[in-house]
């Protein structure tokens, strides 16, 4: 009688590669392009970091913190406000997803920036980390995350996991585990334990609730205890990503694209293909929203000329994103009619257009009736390799537009440029930091890799107070 072959575990390993990536790496091994995409996403990340702190949510986190956390350590960016590390993190990595407005990484369907930056810099301001510290633990964690998330994708979106959750506290806890100098043990142990701190649904997109925005803060503060706890010798269990009850079996069911989690590891890093976003909704339908804009410019048409607004998007996108109700600010950054109504009324996308105020206007609403949005064929052959879009807008007259976008703005052969994302960073951060602040860190950024330390992104003596709308929940009427 032949003994039954073993079954081979594909995904064999994974774990104790990564971890000996993570701890092995030298810095004089990054090309200058993968230091000039660290500094790009820096750029975005302070962004979206001082420009969500204003938001309601985010204020309500600091003040419960403020009033809870007298350590007062680590920056909170764009504050005057100092917590512990792990709280600070946590704010941080809220902040920078409290407008939607952060990069992402689209095989992952992920916002590394939240979950990752937090982490790494409330580590280096503690341990006054160097600069060359900070942009090769970024860089790390960045690799990591988006790995694991886009091996797990889109299965585990299907399975109504938040892949920036679920996959960001491995990257924020590899990314502070390079920061704390962790040996390849230490850091396999510092995943291990991340995968217990790996959790976070997406029931959010049934009713707009703001959980969403708490996210990749969670993902920060958990990975940074978890390398801190790796640190004084707390075992995880050791095949976190690969074991029966690992990663890959529980959030991606069994779907996991291992060959895509060990793809070109150490030859080139996923930080040079993150997108940034000129929108501030969901990344699912920019291309549509690029698509409006564009026909919009071509033919000249106006908002009380359009009859109906069909949309096109792949099945992750749609599902979630189909609605035409907006009872608060997350279910209109989530609806893609929603931001196709915007995108004909004003020929542009800001984030004050979320609020009630300016989603009332008759116009628009009449314009997210008319709007719907149903799976495309090709847009769903192609994903998730590219998050396109297709958009066709019937005029009163009779007359038809049509447009397919391959790559939105801002990734694929469509992104943004440096300059873009500076005028981002400027029109979105000045008023709240004033420009003199503003020009100071657009100078850090742009010589980080040359810069003796890092202390003017930890310093926010200047900050210009602006009250933030107060009613983003409750639509009128």
């Amino acid at each position: 009688m032949s003994a039954i072959p073993k079954q081979i575990n594909p995904g064999a390993g994974a774990t104790a590669r990564f971890a000996e990536h993570v701890a092995s790496r030298k810095y004089d091994e990054l090309s200058e392009n993968v230091i000039h995409a660290f500094k790009r996403a820096l750029q975005d990340h302070l962004t979206c970091a001082i420009a969500g702190s204003a938001m309601p949510v985010s204020r309500a986190l600091l003040e419960y913190f403020e009033e809870n956390d007298a350590t007062r350590m680590v920056t909170v960016i764009g504050t005057g406000q100092r917590l512990s590390a792990q709280n600070a993190a946590f704010v941080n990595g809220a902040n920078t997803h409290g407008l939607d407005f952060d990069d992402g990484h689209t095989n992952g369907s992920a916002h590394p920036s939240g979950a990752v930056f937090p982490a790494v810099l409330a580590a280096a301001e503690q341990y006054a980390g160097t600069p060359e510290q900070i942009i090769f633990a970024v860089v790390l964690g960045y690799d990591v995350m988006c790995r694991i998330a886009a091996a797990g994708h889109p299965s585990t979106a299907r399975h109504g996991w938040h892949n920036t959750a679920i996959a960001g506290v491995f990257g924020a806890a590899a990314g502070v585990a390079r920061v704390l100098n962790l040996n390849s043990e230490q850091t396999r142990n510092a995943l291990g334990l991340a995968g217990s701190f790996s959790g976070g649904i997406r029931e959010y997109l049934d009713e707009g609730a703001e959980i969403k925005r708490i996210h990749p803060g969670k993902a920060a503060r958990d990975g940074l205890l978890c390398a801190e706890l790796a640190k004084r010798g707390i075992t995880g269990p050791s095949k976190v990503l690969e074991g029966r009850y690992g990663y890959g079996n529980v959030h991606a069911r069994g779907e996991m694209k291992w060959d895509r989690l060990m793809q070109g590891l150490g030859q080139r890093y996923e930080i040079e293909g993150t997108y940034f976003k000129p929108y501030p909704c969901c990344r699912h339908y920019h291309s549509v929203i690029d698509g409006i804009l564009t026909l919009r410019q071509q033919h000249g048409f106006n908002a009380a000329d359009v009859k109906r607004i069909q949309i096109g998007i792949y099945a992750v996108g749609v599902n979630g994103h189909d609605h035409k109700h907006f009872d608060n600010l997350l279910d209109a950054q989530m609806s893609a009619p929603v931001a196709a109504a915007l995108a004909v009324v004003d020929g542009d996308i800001a984030a004050h257009r979320f609020l009630p105020e300016s989603l009332n206007r008759a116009e628009v609403r009449r314009l997210i009736d008319v709007s719907d949005t149903a799976l495309d064929d090709e847009c769903e052959r192609i994903y998730p390799g590219r998050r396109s879009g297709a958009v066709r807008i019937d005029l009163n007259g009779g007359r038809s537009f049509e447009k397919r976008v391959l790559d939105p703005k801002g990734e694929g052969e469509n992104p943004m440029t440096d300059v873009d994302l500076q005028r981002k960073f400027m029109v979105n951060c000045q008023n709240l930091i004033g420009k003199a602040k503003c020009e100071r860190l657009v100078r850090m950024i742009w010589d980080f890799d040359r810069a003796e330390n890092s202390s003017e992104m930890f310093s926010w003596d200047n900050r210009i107070h602006i009250e933030p709308p107060t009613d983003t929940r409750k639509r009128p009427g």
